[in-house]
Parts: C-alpha cells; structure tokens; sequence
C-alpha cells in the first residue's frame, strides 16, 4: 500500500496543527509522500499567510514598503518551527524571497512561497527529503501545465526517494520562473504527485470529515457522503462545493486512483471517498446539492429558428468573440436561452448584443440577471422514476419560481435555476424532500 497525503492551510497554521499532522503521518508507514500547504487561519479573524505574500507583492509592485506584512510572516514561521522544537533557520530563505520581491519577482512567485517554507519545515519536522516542486512539475511556455512531461520526470524521481515533502501549489515555467495553479491548488499538486507514484489511495486532510449533501452554511447539520464518484464530485465542484479543488480530479481519475477526503481534526472519521465507479448505492436518491448565484439570462428569439442551419453558432461566435464562456444553453423550436456568469458578462452587455444581431438576425434579445443555478446531482436518480417531478413539488410548496430547468443526457445531474434571492430557500427545500422527508 502506497498513500500520497496532502495537507490543507488550517492543518498546517501553527504548531499544534502541525504535530496533529505529524502524528497522522507517522501513524502509518504507507504515507509516504507529504504535499503541504501554506499555514491558513489559526482564528477567523486571522490571515492567511499567502494573503500576507500577495499583500506585500501588492506593495512591492507600487514601490511600497512591506516590511510589516513580511516581518508577520516570518514571526508565523518561526513561530511554528520554535513550536516544534526543531533545529530548522529559514533567515537565509526569507533573505531571498525579501530580495526577489523588491525586485518585483510576480505574483505567482509571491504566492508560491507559503507552500515553498512550509514544505522546508514539513520535511524537517518528519526527516522526509524535500523536493521543490518548482523542478518537478512543469508548465509550457503557454502557462498550460505538461501533465506527461511532469508525470515521467516526477515518477522517476520519486522512484528512488522513499519518503518526500513536495510542496503544493506550484511548478515551474521553461526559463525555471515559478507558475501556480489556480488558488487551492495545493489538491491538484497531491493528485499529480499520486498519479506520478502510482499511489494507491490519495488522502486530501482537511478541516471537516469529507463532503456534505449541502453546504452547512445554508443547511444545519447536512448529511455526510460516504462515497461518491469523480463525475458526481465535478459536478457538485464545479457548482460550489469547495473541499476539493475541482481540477484536481483529473490526475488522478486517469490513474483510477481513489481519494479519502479526512478531518485533519478527527482523524478517526472514515470521511468521504472519491471513486471511478462504484456498485455502492446512495443512502438517498441525490448524492449532493450545490449552486452558484449570480448568473445572466441571453434569451434569444427567431421565428423558424430551429430550421436554420448554424444558427446556434452564429449566436456562440458572438460571446466567442467576446471571451465569455456560456453554462447552459436550454432551447426550443424559435428560442434559445444562454446562462453566463453576470459578472464576466456585464461589461461587454452591449458587445455582446450587437455582434448577435450581426451574425445570427434573431427578432429579439432579451437579458434578465440576478439568477442562481443549482445542481442536484446523484448517480442514483436515472434508476428513480420522479425525480424531477419531486424537485418541481419541493420547489413549488415553498413558493419559488423556476427559471430554468436543464438535465444532462447522462442524467447525472438536473440544474435549476432560480432567482437570487430564492438560492438558500431552494437548497432547503430539495435537501428536505430527498434527505429529510426522502419521498
């Protein structure tokens, strides 16, 4: 058995944390290659350390002073390394990371270095060999991550190295400059590593006991998921559900590699586990609820519409051209309705509209916002007679107007969409139906 485990910010903020993470680790030989983050909040009015590292690049590219913002950081580390109590001075390395961000080293360097001191301090703490992901994991000139390239170099590194800290978050661009993945990526950097090695079981240490059938801010107490699949995590991911980077799926469904998602606080906990395929049914109907707000309504009308041949492309060139991606596209004989993210598609409103009128004529275009999109999403509902009848009761007892409704063909997934304002209500009205009531 071969385990690759990696270990989110509010695992590693401060000493404590840091021995609980120790201890896991030590616990069970298997857990053989360590991907850290950097130290997260140790109190909610606290900041993260890599906010402090975007904060003083921030002031650095103004030709500001940052001396308070790096002095806070290096008081975090020391302060875990003293709270450790191990021979460890990171003087030198602060001395450089200070001297590359006066001399305006980036954004992505800035942010990489959280990762970076923890990855020092992590390999240290355990007597694991440190390996800096910056010469492990690779990305094009492009910026586009070499997934084969890092895979083939990384696995015949590890080849040799029983036990190593690689740091999460970050790699390295042809000229050696530093490139992160997007915010979190610390989960991706963990499942290239478990692909690379060919790990058995990737065990993602969090702050909470795996997934949750909805979002406890809106829900009390949600039901925990025992089991789910990579395409139903995607979903659910993709849709707001935030304990697992939604990209970080993708090295290791190729591997058909399982992730155990644990409770860094609640180690006993079995936690919820991500699979290709299972024969397991769900407690319930759905496996999960998730959803954005937040979204803008293109409805477009054209008598004869569906007789028109390149019609639909006409209308996507018109947000192609303006680099706005769409999420849904539900249609009918002489309509057509594209959701987009308001935000991305506010600014370019207008552009967007004229170049629809120029390329496809369409007899009118009507825009509404203020709309969320939720996803019910559950392997178990294509074998379940109803199921979208019961979303439409649950949503109309409780008084709410459904905007748009749009199921896949793989009937994995049913989105509705709603007005804002009605987003937690109908959240709570489908987890009631299926979790609490399970008509």
């Amino acid at each position: 058995m071969l385990k690759v485990v990696k270990f989110g910010g509010s695992s590693l903020a401060n000493a404590e944390q840091f021995k609980k993470v120790g201890d896991i680790i030590k616990l069970e030989n298997e857990r053989r290659y360590a991907i850290p983050s950097a130290p997260g909040k140790r109190f909610n009015a606290d900041i993260k350390v890599t906010d402090l590292l975007y904060k003083c690049q921030e002031k650095s590219a103004n030709n500001e002073d940052f001396s308070e913002e790096f002095t806070d950081i290096k008081s975090r580390y020391n302060e875990i390394i003293e709270g450790l109590g191990i021979d460890l001075s990171l003087e030198e390395e602060f001395a450089v990371i200070e001297k590359n961000l006066k001399e305006k080293a980036g954004k992505d360097y800035a942010a990489s270095r959280g990762e970076y001191l923890n990855g020092i301090i992590m390999s240290k703490y355990l007597g694991f060999t440190f390996i800096d992901a910056a010469t492990v994991l690779f990305f094009n000139k492009d910026g586009i991550f070499d997934s084969e390239k890092t895979n083939e170099i990384l696995g015949e590194k590890l080849k040799n190295i029983e036990y190593a800290v690689i740091p999460g978050f970050y790699g390295a661009l042809p000229d050696g400059t530093i490139k992160t993945f997007s915010r979190g990526g610390s989960d991706i950097t963990g499942a290239i590593v478990a692909r690379a090695v060919k790990a058995d079981v990737y065990e993602n240490w969090t702050d909470v006991s795996g997934f949750l059938v909805a979002d406890p801010r809106i829900i009390y107490d949600p039901k925990p998921i025992d089991i789910i699949t990579y395409k139903e995590l995607r979903e659910l991911s993709y849709m707001g559900a935030s304990v697992l980077h939604e990209d970080s799926i993708f090295p290791v469904r190729i591997a058909g590699i399982p992730v155990n998602i644990k409770n860094t606080n609640a180690p006993e906990e079995p936690g919820s586990w991500i699979v290709e395929s299972t024969g397991q049914k769900s407690k319930y109907i759905i496996t999960g609820i998730a959803g954005r707000k937040g979204f803008s309504a293109i409805n477009i009308d054209k008598d004869m519409m569906n007789v028109e041949v390149g019609f639909g492309r006409k209308v996507l060139q018109a947000f192609e051209e303006n680099n706005i991606s769409f999420e849904h596209m539900p249609s009918g004989i002489d309509t057509m309705t594209l959701f987009v993210e308001q935000k991305a598609f506010e600014p370019k409103e207008q552009l967007v509209v004229s170049a629809i009128h120029k390329l496809a004529e369409p007899d009118s275009i009507e825009i509404e916002s203020g709309i969320a999109l939720v996803a019910v999403v559950g392997r178990g509902m294509k074998s379940v007679r109803g199921t979208a009848g019961r979303i439409f009761a649950a949503l109309a007892h409780a008084r709410i107007n459904v905007r748009m409704i749009d199921q896949g063909s793989s009937e994995l997934n049913i989105i509705i969409g709603v007005d804002n304002d009605d987003f937690e209500l109908a959240i709570k009205a489908i987890y009631d139906i299926f979790v609490e009531v399970q008509l």
